[in-house]
């Protein structure tokens, strides 16, 4: 990842931590690998230099998950932002790609078409700011001490969506 190398390792333990908790917490897969992509490609480049074979086969397996989610997008839930998620996944792979030649970490070189990362931030950024909204409401009508109504509770797995997108966000403006 590009940036400080501080931003780049709070990114690999937010997204970590998020994409665990996820699928120890909620059984969520799709935010776990998610979390486990984003992780990987937070580490700042300055420590460890992507092998040549990692971006594509990071885009290899985004875009399953986008074809996958894009596949029960004709089902109830967010797969629909879980495809978008996981194409934007394989955007910033690709971009890693091109901006780290084989031999060496590529500096200073701007990644990624700014049109569609622009996009993307926008994207993810009124996603954020509409679940949370979502979330605080759900989370001020709900009783207090009222029982879960599963493994997976709406408010718990909407703020793993929320991490999730925000590390997203910032991964984004790192490009």
């Amino acid at each position: 990842m590009h940036g400080p190398p501080l931003v780049g390792w709070l990114l690999v333990v937010l997204s970590a931590a998020t994409g665990l908790s996820c699928l120890l917490r909620h059984g969520a897969r799709d935010e776990a690998l998610m979390g486990a992509g984003m992780a990987v490609m937070a580490v700042p480049m300055s420590v460890l230099d992507p092998r040549p074979w990692e971006p594509p086969l990071l885009a290899v397996v985004f875009a399953a998950a986008a074809v996958r989610a894009l596949r029960l997008a004709r089902r109830p839930g967010h797969h629909l932002h879980h495809a978008l998620g996981a194409a934007a996944m394989v955007y910033m792979a690709a971009a890693m790609g091109v901006s780290a030649p084989a031999g060496g970490h590529a500096g200073h070189v701007t990644a990624g078409t700014p049109l569609l990362t622009g996009a993307l931030l926008v994207y993810f950024a009124v996603y954020i700011l509409s679940a949370g909204a979502r979330l605080m409401t759900v989370t001020a009508i709900a009783p207090a001490g009222g029982a879960p109504t599963g493994p997976a509770t709406a408010p718990e797995l909407a703020a793993c969506r929320v991490s999730m997108a925000l590390g997203m966000f910032a991964m984004l403006l790192a490009l």
